[in-house]
């Protein structure tokens, strides 16, 4: 039997005649020659292991995920990227399911495989491959493969009448349609397109897969390695001699994987992609800089040809099953094949590829800041008690925290009302208005959320609630409930661009704009920020700090396209020395800086929030209301500031 007949007959002899020969004869199958997927002769191992680090498809896309908002609804069970360096991608999604009252562990995986130099060789083991990649992906992920489903996405040149370019196609759905009968896992929906072509240029055969399981937030497992002195334990994926997977052995890998996983043998689980274990390794290596020592029975195919699908587990101790190929050292280097890479070298290798088109560094910093520290005392107890104080949630146009903020405040004990702002017509703003109004009245506390709102106009996207709360009733309301009612404000995000473009903070009152008030701008990097960043107490002249000490350090979520605090050198120093610095971020010192690496948006001063005079206001941009069990599992520090609990107790 010829290598066509046994790959085409053992798919579905639906679509073949007896002899292997596919019944259209118009559309031609596409057979590879040389596999890609054998190695070459490496005689230099570093070179080729920093090449690879710098391959389109190997290199790091921080900078564009960056753009895009990850830990919005509170549910992010894993960051895109991980480790305290937060360099480490994610091999999938992991979020809990959405629930409006109470928590849940309950959460959904969702992974994704492609290989484009494969798919290019033979779209048939293109999307085989897929298949097996996105699943070993959710395996290592925590998932149990049984549980899973497919749905594809399938991208194709202009097929015309040409029959190889039929074959394509046709290959590709054959060769996922085996691996879903092999694995007894079925697809559901999927997208299809069969016009990627612009004049002479056409896309790659494109069969994605995306596999989607249910999994338990707390035995989801990240990929960046945790600590010095583990085991790595590669878990590898057999061969036939057509490269294609022995899936019953491949079945039996699932299996031995998630039982380890849900035993707890596992710190980190990763997959081989496509660029063997110097991919690999690397990017685990990465988040929390801690080095790899690969041991003598790993070899130059293994490091640059091990077959996808494989997995590398970080163990206390060996575990049956799996090959043990090396061990995590506390110095930040990698050692394999007789030759050591610093992983300072590695990382500049992996993200230098993209930095001019997606940057995540903004360019030299001046002299760092001062890092503050102001021990002051906090307001009084509020002399009104309430058994469940009241917050007021107002909802604008582009408002997308108000769900978790408000979880957050009845966790603490208060009641949320939440309120959306109508203004379809003239009308319908004049009520709104007329509601904030009776709304703040019968309220403890006022909280703006964060979000977009006016579609994140340029130039300060708070401007759209900073007028609503400028209208004279609202703006009596407001300040007779801070000055006559010993009532709080925060804004968060959105919310604190509101708050500085009223002069709340730092003024403690609703005042006219001048022009030496400080701002909210644009980020220095140019573009919108999504990742955590570290800050630091630097005040607790504040009822909203009350649970916290100057010096504490917690790892926060960011999103904004316009958070660089800028004020004058002596508003600055007034604000130091009257405890209105409420937060700064910091770096892993806990040192405020101007490093984007650390301070994202580029502040002055390393500011990520301020307070009123009073304290009873304060501002930030961090979002402290994104927090819960397992959620941003895989980046290390205290996340919780108790901020919500803080305020709620104020008023008891």
């Amino acid at each position: 039997m010829t290598w066509r007949d046994k790959v085409i007959c053992d798919i579905s002899r639906d679509f073949l005649n007896t002899n292997g020969a596919v019944k259209n004869t118009d559309i031609e199958v596409v057979l590879p020659g040389e596999s890609v997927m054998k190695p070459e002769v490496v005689t230099d191992v570093k070179a080729k292991w920093l090449d690879t680090l710098k391959d389109l498809n190997v290199c790091s896309q921080k900078g564009l995920a960056e753009k895009f908002d990850s830990t919005i609804g509170a549910g992010t069970v894993l960051m895109p990227f991980a480790g305290k360096y937060q360099l480490t991608p994610a091999d999938g999604m992991a979020a809990k399911v959405p629930v409006l009252n109470g928590t849940t562990n309950s959460a959904t995986i969702m992974t994704f495989g492609y290989n484009p130099d494969v798919s290019k060789w033979s779209p048939y083991h293109g999307a085989t491959y897929a298949v097996v990649e996105s699943v070993s992906k959710a395996v290592a992920l925590g998932a149990d493969y049984k549980t899973i489903y497919l749905t594809f996405q399938e991208y194709f040149e202009r097929l015309g009448n040409d029959p190889k370019r039929w074959g394509k196609p046709f290959a590709a759905l054959l060769g996922a349609y085996k691996a879903q009968l092999a694995l007894n896992i079925a697809a559901i929906g999927g997208k299809d397109s069969m016009s990627g072509s612009f004049n002479e240029l056409d896309v790659p055969p494109t069969l994605t897969s995306f596999a989607v399981a249910p999994a338990k937030a707390d035995k989801v497992v990240s990929q960046e390695l945790k600590q010095s002195g583990s085991k790595l334990v590669l878990f590898t994926l057999k061969r036939d001699e057509n490269d294609l997977p022995d899936f019953d052995k491949l079945k039996e890998m699932y299996e031995n994987v998630h039982k380890l996983i849900t035993d707890g043998y596992v710190l980190s689980a990763s997959t081989v992609k496509g660029f063997g274990l110097c991919e690999t390794v690397s990017k685990m290596a990465f988040g929390n800089k801690i080095g790899v020592r690969l041991y003598d029975n790993v070899t130059n195919d293994m490091l640059f040809y091990a077959p996808m699908g494989s997995i590398v587990l970080e163990t206390r101790n060996e575990v049956p099953g799996g090959i043990v190929i090396g061990e995590t050292v506390n110095i930040p280097v990698i050692e394999a094949c007789g030759v050591e890479i610093s992983l300072d070298e590695a990382i500049d290798a992996w993200t230098g590829t993209l930095e001019k088109v997606y940057p995540t560094h903004a360019g030299d910093f001046k002299e760092e800041p001062e890092t503050y520290t102001f021990d002051g005392k906090s307001p009084a107890i509020a002399n009104e008690k309430f058994a469940k104080p009241r917050i007021f949630i107002p909802v604008f146009p582009g408002t997308n925290c108000e769900y978790d903020t408000a979880r957050a405040f009845e966790r603490a004990g208060g009641a949320a009302d939440v309120f959306v702002i109508r203004n379809l017509t003239a009308s319908d703003v004049e009520e709104s208005l007329n509601e904030m109004k009776k709304r703040i009245d019968q309220s403890q506390i006022v909280m703006i959320p964060g979000g977009f709102s006016g579609g994140d106009e340029p130039e300060g996207s708070g401007k759209f609630i900073a007028t609503a709360f400028r209208n004279p009733q609202v703006k009596d309301a407001v300040m007779n409930m801070l000055k006559n009612r010993d009532g709080l404000m925060l804004g968060i995000c959105n919310g604190f661009q509101a708050l500085v473009k009223l002069g709340l903070v730092p003024y403690g009152e609703i005042r006219d704009l001048e022009s030496d008030m400080p701002t909210l701008t644009f980020n220095t990097i140019g573009r919108h920020i999504s990742r955590m960043a570290y800050t630091r107490i630097a005040s607790n002249k504040s009822p909203w700090l009350a649970n916290v000490e100057t010096g504490d350090v917690h790892t926060i979520a960011l999103s904004h396209g316009e958070g660089r605090f800028i004020a004058s050198d002596d508003i600055i120093k007034k604000l130091a020395e009257n405890g209105q610095i409420a937060t700064q971020y910091v770096n892993l010192n806990g040192k405020a800086t101007y490093d984007s690496e650390w301070n994202p948006n580029g502040s002055m001063a390393a500011i990520e929030g301020i307070l009123s005079p009073d304290g009873r206001i304060l501002g930030k941009m961090g979002h402290s209301e994104r927090i819960g069990d397992n959620i941003a599992s895989n980046v290390p520090g205290n996340k919780n500031q108790k901020l919500f609990e803080a305020g709620v107790a104020y008023f008891k």
